[in-house]
């Protein structure tokens, strides 16, 4: 019985690795988005940031500002470290560290004019 155990928890150790594995491979593919993806996932900051970003008004612009500061507040928002925030901590959580990193890089690549 105790040979038994052993294979069964071999078994179950192997089947937990394959899919770790899996898994990673699948979250790896998913880290790459098409511009047309990352499109979509901007056209939902239109709501409060205006088209492409570019509202200028109570709620700051975000085109055409640096990746790494636009990324660095995205992250700061979804690990709820940024004081006096309306929505956006509760939105970035909603958000995969990989498309916030997307987004960054899609707003930071708009012109501003």
């Amino acid at each position: 019985m105790t040979r038994s155990i052993l294979l069964h928890k071999r078994g179950l150790h192997k089947l937990l690795l394959a899919t770790f594995f899996a898994s990673a491979a699948s979250l790896a593919q998913a880290e790459e988005f098409s511009p047309a993806q990352v499109q979509l996932l901007a056209a939902a900051c239109a709501n409060c940031h205006g088209t492409d970003g570019k509202l200028a008004d109570a709620i700051p612009a975000i085109a055409g500002r640096p990746v790494m500061v636009l990324e660095a507040q995205l992250q700061a928002f979804k690990q709820g470290l940024q004081p006096n925030t309306t929505v956006m901590d509760r939105i970035a959580k909603g958000y995969t560290d990989a498309e916030l990193s997307a987004l960054a890089n899609y707003f930071a690549n708009v012109d501003k004019h």
